[in-house]
């Protein structure tokens, strides 16, 4: 390509970038949308549609003399990004099992940044590349910039160590003379994060092993269970699932209280004739769901069509009818009475 086709490149991708911003918007929803029906706990998703300048400074990179990318529009694939942020790297694992699974979204590409460097026997760079694709009638199983998303998934350790990484080297000049010393100091904050990520991992499973038998107390004034009691509760009954968003225990609390529920005493009461471990199979879910999708779980083979109408159900009734379905239509014995 030459550089008169490399700046008309650059000028369709800015006349196509309203589009795009449109179709990040579309991709932030989406994958948050996926994280919180999953129960995970996680910092943030942000999501960022590439500038022009930076696309044409992508555009334009040679190396040894070519391009690098000499068809840009279809080869820099990371024109619409988003990014999620988790607390401990057993989430990340388990975030880009839920895309592989998903048929909302076929993953083109999946790059283990992390592996990538370990493998080298280095410390350094730690972030989990995925290229997805919205999937369904049209889906292609190449790159197209309105149906394609370029995800990182990194811990928030990982993420400041790459963002202060990059503030120094590419938007610093470090001096030639100070170069070997600082490579030596990234390297040696690089191994002290990873460390210090597999740490937070033991000291969240620790915590979880030891919430089950604590009793917390509630607000008197607000009839909801606490989220606090709930997490203590669901810590115990679902030992092997990964912590929930705080907002998440408050709102299933809402949910519980709809079906008149609130009290732990109730709640237990209510989920004893629930086999739990074979609602979770049925689910055939291939992460560790989070405690509040366990519990969303369990509320719907004990209630039925009954928690799909609840009114705080009211945004996501299609998507518990096809699980209760998926229930249901696996059962060899008839379905639970009504509470």
């Amino acid at each position: 390509m030459s550089e008169r086709q490399t700046d008309r490149a650059v000028a369709a991708f800015a006349e196509s970038r309203p589009r795009l911003e449109a179709v990040t918007s579309t991709f932030v929803e989406l994958i948050t949308g996926m994280l919180d029906e999953a129960g995970f706990n996680y910092l943030s998703v942000t999501g960022r549609t590439k500038s022009v300048g930076s696309f044409a400074a992508k555009a334009h990179r040679e190396r040894d003399g070519r391009l690098v990318h000499p068809d840009p529009l279809s080869q820099i694939t990371d024109q619409v990004g988003v990014r999620v942020i988790t607390y401990v790297h057993s989430d990340v694992v388990a975030i880009a099992q839920l895309f592989t699974d998903s048929d909302q979204i076929a993953v083109l590409e999946d790059r283990d940044m992390g592996r990538d460097t370990a493998r080298q026997g280095r410390f350094g760079y730690a972030s989990r590349h995925l290229l997805l694709s919205l999937s369904g009638a049209g889906a292609a199983a190449s790159y197209d910039p309105m149906r394609c998303v370029s995800v990182q998934l990194r811990t928030v350790l990982q993420h400041a160590w790459a963002e202060f990484e990059h503030e120094i080297r590419y938007k610093g000049t470090v001096p030639p003379e100070h170069a070997p010393d600082l490579d030596r100091r990234f390297t040696l904050a690089a191994g002290l994060l990873e460390l210090a990520d597999r740490e937070f991992s033991v000291i969240r499973d620790t915590v979880s092993e030891s919430m089950g038998g604590r009793a917390v107390s509630g607000d008197d004034d607000d009839p909801r269970i606490s989220a606090q009691e709930l997490a203590t509760f669901l810590a115990g009954r679902y030992a092997s699932a990964g912590w929930s968003r705080t907002e998440h225990y408050a709102w299933i609390g809402g949910l519980l209280l709809e079906l008149g529920i609130t009290s732990l005493d109730e709640l237990s009461e209510v989920l004893r004739p629930v086999d739990s471990a074979w609602v979770t199979a049925q689910m055939g879910y291939r992460y560790a769901a989070g405690a509040v999708r366990r519990l969303d779980d369990d509320l719907l083979e004990r209630f039925g069509e009954r928690y799909v109408q609840l009114h705080g159900n009211a945004d996501r009734r299609d998507a518990l009818t096809t699980r209760l379905t998926r229930l249901w239509t696996t059962r060899k014995d008839t379905p639970l009475e009504p509470f």
